[in-house]
């Protein structure tokens, strides 16, 4: 669902980008751009996650790869 939160922040901000440009209101607009990048963010900092989580799983499974040779 983290996944999802990103690209919804996204869209989300691109919709209200769109309608901001398109009526000529400026605060949608960059409300919109705010939205975007908030979501970029949150794919980010996901992506930051499960690359940690990635490193922590294969450094565990080296140290019982190690338990189990001894």
């Amino acid at each position: 669902m983290a996944d999802l939160n990103g690209k919804l922040d996204q869209v989300k901000g691109d919709a209200k980008e769109a309608l901001g440009n398109v009526t000529d209101n400026d605060s949608l607009a960059n409300e919109g751009k705010a939205d975007q990048l908030t979501g970029a963010a949150k794919d980010k900092l996901n992506e930051a996650g499960d690359a940690i989580k990635d490193k922590a799983n294969e450094v565990a499974a080296k140290v019982q790869d190690a338990r189990d040779e001894n």
